[in-house]
Parts: C-alpha cells; structure tokens; sequence
C-alpha cells in the first residue's frame, strides 16, 4: 500500500525509510506473507492427502534453491514444511537453522561425497544420528557411491530415484528439467529408471522410499503436473508387478508458476494442484490394485517470490533514438542490476517497477530499467510505463523477487551482494545482512 505521502509500505514499513538508513539496492522480505503461503501449500497437502479420504498422507517440502536463510527455514518450517537442499551449503545451513533431519532432503546431479555423508550423519534435535530423510539418486553412478558411503558409515541410506518423464514444462527452456536432453534424472522411456531402482532394491545399505520428478519451473496450469503423475504412479506400479516391491513415496516435484507482471495468468492455486495430484493418485492406484503412496511436493517460487520487493535508487537516466523514424527510448540506470536479479538477463523474464518513494502523477513515459553493470544485457525491466518527471534519487521498487534473486546473486564488477531485510508486524530486521568490501576482499590472501 501507498502512505498519505505516496511512499510505499510493506509490513507496516515504509520502504523509503530503509533506503535512507541502509542504503540500496536492497532486498525487504514480508515475513507474513512467507508464513501465509507456506501455511497455504502445508495446509493443501496435508488436507488432500489426508488419510480419511483413503490417502497415505502428504507433505510439502520448500525448495531451498529459490531462497535459503535460517529465518525462511524456520518459518517454513515453523508451518510444517520440509527443506529440500542440493548442496553442502544449502545442506549444512538447513540442518544448522534447525530443520529436523526426517524432513529434509538431498537433490543434485553430481553429488560429492562429502554432501552425501553429511546427509547420512544428520542429527536429530536428542543428538540422534538418523540421517535426512531421503537423498535422490540422479544416476545409475550415484548407486554405487551412495550404497558405498552407506556400507562404510554402516548405515542404510533412505533415497529415491529422479526419474525424467518425457513432459516437457516450464517458463524457459533452461527451467524445463524432465525432458530427456537434460541432465537430470533417468529415463522412464529408456528403461533405464526400473534399473536403478532394481539396483537400489538389490543393495544392502539402500532403501528404495519411491520415485521423483519435477518437470520444471514457472508453469501455469495442472495438465502437466497430472501427465507426470501418472507415469510416476505407471512407474511405480510396473516395478511392484517385476519386482512384488511396491514403494511407499513418490515426489512430484515443485514449479508453480507466479506472477511477475500485470500480464501474467493468475497464477495457479496449491489447492487446485494438490487436489489435481490427489485424484490422479486415488485412480492410479485403484487401477492398480495398490496402496496410495505418500505423497511430497517440492514448492519454491510460489512461496517465497512473491514475498520480496527489491528496492533500488535511480542515477543516470538518458532517452536513446532506436530507429530511423526517431523512436525514443528512455533509459533508466540504477545501483544494481544483473548482479542481484540474473534472471531478465539469463531467461529474458519480465519484471514491473514502480516508484517507491513518492505520488505517480501526470503523464508517463516507457522506460528500460538497466543495471550499472558492463554489459548491454543489464536489464532488470524490460519495458514499464514510469512518471516522465522521474529523476535521480528517485526509488523504484521491483516486486515478485523472492525467487532467484538473492540466491543467484553475484559480485560482478565487485558489487557488494544485497541484504535482505525482513518486516513484519511494523519491525524490520536482517535475514542477511548486506556484504561489504571487506567481505569480498577477505577472500584475496594479497590484500591481508
């Protein structure tokens, strides 16, 4: 909302207030909207997949790539959540935040050993060694390595095999993850995923828990996520009809979809997918004469973009004649850019801006939002209407940032990576503070 005086307010905060105190760019993150939307995709899973409709239960599990800091972990968690992980990073930092062990996971296509004993030696809150809940096999090498890790630790390691479908989702083709040219997962067409999962069956220090797949990211819609659902629950019933094994679990993954623009669809509820998986599920095993499995969804985006405003101030801004008829293009320069929001440059995605710090009022004027990067690809937004009277000093706030923007940051140019403020409630306070130089220059032995 705007105040009296035009400036924008989030969580009881004007966000003006935090530029002039702590400078810019800066990322602010509305914490109750983060608990209402993890509550949201918890509560959807647990009530769709609820035992008394004849369900095994259901879980959802935050998808740490989108954002990860110990305050997101434990409200999401706080809400019942999972944390799923896909580094030694993200790993260590959900375990250290608190996240219990039997509720977090391990994805990644090329996992080095030191991730996959830390999973396996994971420690519960009573100072247990029970290990996280389940690590996804990505290939038929990560058999062997994991079976090995597990034999010498002497334990049983939980996984599931990620399998890739053949649907083909997403915003990008560069976030469309289970068509067969990529990398992730192994293929249900091939034969290749019955394989490993024969495999897991025939080691000792394997428990085979189900099947994964995502199939991609910023999707609209249930069709895709059924089509996946049903050669997951195929998969699963042809491996009890070779094997007499029917696994308890499958994943389907995360990737709904947010809106970023005004021209965006309304995005798709998490009531609407689960009640979309929960009838596919209910049917496939019915045909199959075969338990419901317990199912898990991995949501990353729908939960934590819409939460976060990036807040930037506005310096150099130039109008540029685009053609020969004398089309003018305005340009307006701020203190960030690719280095904290990557994602314009790297898959053409489209953000919105408005002004942050005052009243929008007369004519308007189309603008390019850029970066002070050295590159010509440093846009941050493509094409927004903007007040003609804009000027230097002016804020501008970028809305739906949540996902992607802090956590694909960089020093590019050695700009310091953004903090993340969070409010609530009227009160602000870091998630992540802002880097300094010094941070960066730390790193450098030359300079000690």
């Amino acid at each position: 909302m705007r105040r009296e005086n035009g400036a924008l307010e989030l969580g009881g905060c004007a966000l003006p207030e935090f530029a002039e105190e702590y400078g810019t760019p800066i990322f602010v993150m509305d914490r109750a909207d983060l608990r209402g939307r993890a509550n949201v995709w918890a509560t959807a899973m647990a009530e769709e997949f609820w035992d008394g409709y004849g369900m095994a239960g259901g879980d959802a599990f935050y998808a740490g790539k989108a954002f990860l800091c110990a305050d997101v972990i434990r409200t999401v968690s706080e809400c019942g959540m999972g944390i799923d992980t896909a580094s030694l990073g993200e790993l260590t930092l959900a375990l250290r935040a608190g996240a219990e062990p039997r509720m977090v996971g391990l994805h990644g296509n090329n996992k080095t050993d030191v991730e996959v004993e830390t999973a396996l030696n994971a420690l519960n809150a009573a100072g247990e060694r029970t290990g996280i809940a389940r690590i996804f096999l990505d290939s038929p090498w990560e058999v062997t390595q994991v079976e090995s890790i597990a034999a010498r630790l002497g334990v049983v390691a939980p996984v599931m095999v990620r399998v890739k479908t053949g649907i083909h989702a997403g915003g990008n083709e560069y976030i469309a993850t289970s068509h067969e040219d990529q990398k992730f997962g192994v293929s249900v067409a091939g034969g290749e995923a019955i394989a490993v999962a024969e495999a897991v069956l025939a080691s000792e220090h394997l428990e085979l828990r189900g099947f994964h797949n995502h199939i991609g990211s910023q999707i609209n819609g249930t069709e895709a996520f059924e089509a996946a659902a049903r050669i997951v629950m195929d998969l699963r019933a042809e491996l009890a009809e070779r094997t007499g094994v029917c696994v308890p679990e499958i994943d389907l993954g995360g990737g709904v979809g947010i809106a970023y623009t005004g021209a965006d669809p309304e995005p798709t509820s998490p009531v609407v997918v689960a009640r979309a998986l929960a009838t596919i599920v209910r049917e496939e095993s019915g045909a199959a004469g075969l338990p419901v499995p317990h199912v898990s969804v991995e949501p990353g985006r729908s939960i934590i973009g819409p939460t976060m405003v990036t807040l930037y101030r506005v310096g150099a801004i130039k109008d540029v004649i685009i053609d020969e008829g004398g089309t003018q293009r305005r340009y307006v320069s701020i203190d960030g850019g690719m280095s904290d929001n990557i994602r314009p440059a790297l898959y053409g995605a489209h953000y919105t801006a408005t002004v942050a710090n005052r009243h929008v009022e007369g004519p308007l004027m189309r603008c390019r939002v850029v970066g002070k990067h050295c590159e010509s690809g440093d846009i941050v937004v493509h094409d927004v209407d903007l007040p003609a009277d804009l000027r230097a000093g002016d804020l501008l706030a970028v809305p739906a940032t949540g996902a992607y923007g802090r956590s694909m940051a960089s020093n590019y140019n050695l700009l310091t990576r953004p903090g993340v403020l969070v409010v609530e409630e009227g009160q602000a306070q870091w998630a992540l503070r802002p880097e300094t130089l010094e941070d960066i220059f730390a790193t450098d032995p030359c300079l000690r």
